[in-house]
């Protein structure tokens, strides 16, 4: 999969692109919007669920991702509004949700940032520069451990591992195109557009 994806020239263009079209939102926002199937500025956890189902994860998968996620982010993301049995996520605000124990890509506001990108690749890439094994990526996890964070500690490997089975190459790799397009949010739409075209060749 990761092979199929834009070079890394052109998902650092496509950041900028999403920065330049849409001023009222950060790239995290970006990333999370695909989830918001009618776009109204609320991820519920079926949207959530229906969101997995359409890059490809199962229905086991993808109730657990909607209950995790919907649940442990849904207060964060409302500040001071009383708590729904909705578990409703609310776009404008994902940046409070950012856990900790993780890698720095997205700033406290929700801002991509290319040093720290470039370091998880640094520090980690050492089969291939430009990807990561499944034994690099749990270094790297263990490396971007905070004492006794345990929620982010759960939060970062579930992510990540969710990442590296869907888009591994045939060969493990997670791919450097790949991960950058998870960032700025154009993973999700390329991978529902490519199960979309599975099945209607199937």
């Amino acid at each position: 999969m990761g092979s199929s994806l834009p070079d890394s020239k052109t998902c650092a263009n496509s950041i900028q692109h999403q920065v330049d079209g849409f001023k009222d939102q950060n790239v995290l926002q970006k990333h999370v919007n695909f989830f918001d199937r009618d776009k109204d500025g609320v991820v519920y956890p079926w949207e959530t669920f229906q969101g997995f189902r359409e890059i490809g994860c199962g229905v086991l998968l993808s109730s657990l991702a909607s209950v995790f996620i919907n649940v442990g982010l849904s207060a964060k993301t409302r500040p001071g509004k009383f708590p729904s049995l909705l578990f409703p996520i609310e776009v404008k605000n994902i940046q409070k949700a950012k856990h900790g124990s993780d890698s720095g890509v997205y700033d406290t506001e929700g801002r991509f940032v290319p040093a720290k990108f470039e370091e998880i690749f640094g520090k980690h890439a050492r089969t291939n520069a430009n990807a990561l094994t499944s034994d690099e990526l749990m270094t790297m996890l263990k490396s971007n451990r905070v004492p006794k964070d345990y929620a982010g500690w759960i939060a970062s490997y579930s992510e990540w591992k969710i990442l590296y089975m869907l888009c591994k190459d045939k060969n493990g790799l997670l791919h450097k195109d790949t991960i950058q397009a998870v960032y700025d949010g154009t993973l999700f739409e390329h991978m529902a557009m490519e199960k979309a075209l599975a099945g209607k060749k199937a």
